[in-house]
């Protein structure tokens, strides 16, 4: 498995070593998104892939305790609010009013978010978008 931290690190040492990565996965949400005709029928799969550098003053894990790091359900709610009842055009803008939202929370420092539409072409596995945003330090 590769590093987010070390990926990240190759933008900024510090990302790497005064940062703690938290990920989610393959979160399934149905979205109303797309330009054509067919897309407008209803909502469509999509999954998300997050993932958080968030600085260690802010989640020091120094105790087993929830308050001691970021608490994953925020992600997840970003996602849901942004996601929305409305119809999306293009995964790009969304996944970048994901990014500045999810940048948005205290403790975060960077994030990685991608999207993907699973179900869009038989002979493809998904298509999606990918960006990454970093707070000034």
């Amino acid at each position: 498995m590769n590093s987010i931290l070390l990926a990240f690190g190759a933008l900024d040492a510090r990302l790497a070593t005064q940062c703690r990565a938290l990920s989610l996965r393959r979160h399934e949400v149905p979205v109303r998104i797309g330009v054509h005709a067919h897309e407008r029928q209803g909502a469509q799969r999509m999954w998300f892939d997050v993932d958080l550098c968030v600085k260690l003053a802010q989640a020091p894990a120094d105790r087993d305790h929830i308050s001691q790091t970021l608490d994953y359900d925020f992600v997840r709610e970003v996602i849901a609010r942004e996601v929305g009842g409305q119809h999306h055009e293009l995964q790009e803008t969304l996944c970048d009013a994901i990014a500045a939202a999810l940048l948005q929370q205290t403790g975060v420092h960077a994030v990685r978010v991608a999207t993907r539409k699973p179900d869009i072409y038989p002979d493809s596995a998904s298509i999606g978008v990918e960006r990454v945003c970093i707070k000034p330090w």
